[in-house]
């Protein structure tokens, strides 16, 4: 990298509003800690619109204000990007999810930039259909070796292999051709310093959390839990001696609740709901909780940042051997992992899914994936009987979570990649005009519909109202979708240069002499809205 400055950008605020969950919390806490952090000179966020933007500097006015008052932030419009890109040097650009438009963002910087900067973003849940032609957006002939797609987990990496590898057989796409992202592992993390481990009395009864959405169709069916605690019941344990907490985003009226409820009657254990609680609150039950319990078994699942926070509280964790949990959990150290078991094949699911919602096809895997009860029986049972194994695996799990899952070596890491990637070679000149095939190209697919296309040879003169404009007797009609891409000075211009008629390739021709903060084809779309408002005509 040649300039002296070092920019990060995005086009995402990372900050949103709404359900607490795990994809929100991740991209939140991911740029406050990297604005903690503070490793780059300016951070340049390119926003769809004032609804995305005024939030973010609320927020940021509560987590970074030095930097906002430094002017270091800057909230930009997304039709800014094109000409930021073309005059400025960026470091590298990150995305909140490399599901939405990380190839079109290499698209860009590979025509405008001069040097081609890193573009990264996150994966998260995977396993919705339409993500396949997500993932076949990555594969086209302008994806560098500076282009990565970051998996927070193991698992999670082999499922986006596995998406590309299913797309380049069905398509026949050589990866000569058609490249892939580079995939790197970085995970998630948590603020260590937020979450203490508490002293914890081994008093009865022995309260297990179970913490996440309440949803059998998204996270994980809770069923299997009590079947297991029953199961213990059965084989002579104290109802009495144990009490489940199932805390999380759910609705009242969930029909799922009132069964899980039900059922927990029926063993005679303690249930506790606590719904949508606050950042307090959830503190407050994992600082009180003795046991960890995640049995996820939905693949929405990619990660499973409980299982960290869990672990900086100081708490064992028993969770289902799915997903990223594999990663997170030393199976026998910091807790215990359930041995679980699914479909080799689902013809059936694969079918259906991309033709009906989300919740039925997730619903189905998540039902042919069974936690094996008899070992979460057994699991349980080891920690509750033994206090002692219960301090042993709470403190491993604080120190793994200090070593492998704290903010700082999570932006330490991103970083390293970043610095990784600019040392790959890049050339941008054979990129400059590689169209991506997801891309439509408008002038090509509809020019058709006009009489005729604005060519070299079109002579162009003054219009009546470009003259009155030229006067300062009239002024032209300039919605608020199109300011930022008018430059009424350089229309002005147009109008001198068209006193007596010219062709359209002098015109530009000349007013690029003077405008250069303008490419041709940023000129070439003033002559055309100038002849939309009668400041210039076509003759003959």
């Amino acid at each position: 990298m040649t300039s002296e400055k070092r920019i990060w950008g995005t086009l995402d605020p990372f900050y949103e509003g709404g359900p607490v969950l795990g994809r929100t919390v991740a991209n939140s806490r991911f740029l406050i800690e990297l604005l903690r952090r503070d490793p780059f000179d300016e951070y340049h966020f390119f926003l769809p619109g004032k609804w995305a933007a005024d939030p973010l500097r609320k927020h940021l006015e509560k987590t970074a204000p030095a930097l906002l008052e430094q002017n270091r932030v800057r909230l930009l419009r997304r039709s800014d990007l094109a000409g930021m890109l073309g005059r400025v040097s960026y470091y590298c650009f990150h995305l909140s999810d490399c599901i939405t438009c990380q190839p079109f963002v290499s698209r860009m910087r590979n025509r405008l930039s001069a040097e081609l900067f890193p573009v990264t973003g996150p994966i998260h849940s995977l396993s919705y259909a339409h993500f396949t032609r997500s993932f076949l957006q990555h594969l086209w002939p302008g994806t560098t070796r500076r282009d990565a797609i970051v998996c927070t987990s193991t698992a999670g990496r082999r499922a986006v292999e596995g998406f590309f590898d299913q797309l380049r057989r069905g398509f026949g796409l050589g990866e000569d051709t058609h490249p892939a992202p580079r995939l790197a592992r970085i995970p998630l993390g948590v603020n260590v310093t937020a979450y203490r481990p508490c002293e914890r009395s081994g008093a009865l009864p022995v309260k297990i959390l179970a913490f996440g959405r309440i949803s059998h169709h998204s996270k994980m069916d809770l069923v299997p839990l009590i079947r297991a605690l029953h199961r213990l019941v059965r084989d002579g344990m104290d109802p009495a001696s144990v009490e489940l907490i199932l805390a999380g985003w759910g609705d009242k009226d969930n029909q799922t609740l009132e069964t899980l409820e039900n059922l927990a009657a029926n063993t005679g254990i303690r249930l506790t709901t606590v719904l949508r609680p606050n950042e307090p609150r959830k503190h407050k039950l994992f600082s009180e909780a003795d046991i960890l319990v995640s049995v996820a078994d939905n693949p929405q699942e990619t990660f499973g940042i409980t299982l960290v926070e869990a672990g900086a509280f100081g708490l064992p964790v028993v969770a289902s051997d799915y997903d990223g949990y594999k990663d997170i959990v030393v199976h026998g150290e910091t807790g215990l992992l359930v041995p679980t078991i699914g479909p080799a094949t689902t013809p059936e699911i694969d079918l259906e899914a991309p033709l009906t919602f989300d919740s039925h096809y997730h619903l189905r895997l998540a039902q042919a994936t069974a936690v094996e009860i008899p070992a979460l029986a057994d699991a349980l049972g080891r920690l509750i009987r033994d206090p002692e194994l219960r301090r042993t695996m709470g403190a491993a799990a604080r120190r793994r979570v200090e070593t492998e899952f704290s903010w700082p070596g999570i932006i330490d890491a991103h970083l390293a990649l970043w610095e990784e990637l600019w040392r790959e070679p890049a050339d941008p000149e054979p990129l400059r005009d590689v169209p991506h095939p997801l891309a439509p190209e408008y002038g090509a697919l509809f020019g058709h519909y006009t009489s005729r296309v604005l060519e070299d040879g079109t002579l162009l003169k003054a219009g009546r109202t470009g003259q009155a404009f030229y006067r300062n007797k009239d002024f032209p009609n300039l919605y608020e979708g199109i300011r930022y891409a008018i430059d009424l000075d350089v229309v002005r211009k147009l109008v001198f240069f068209a006193r007596s008629a010219v062709d359209s390739a002098t015109l530009i021709r000349k007013v690029s002499s003077i405008a250069r903060h303008l490419n041709n084809t940023e000129i070439e779309n003033h002559v055309l809205w100038a002849l939309k408002q009668d400041i210039l005509e076509r003759t003959e």
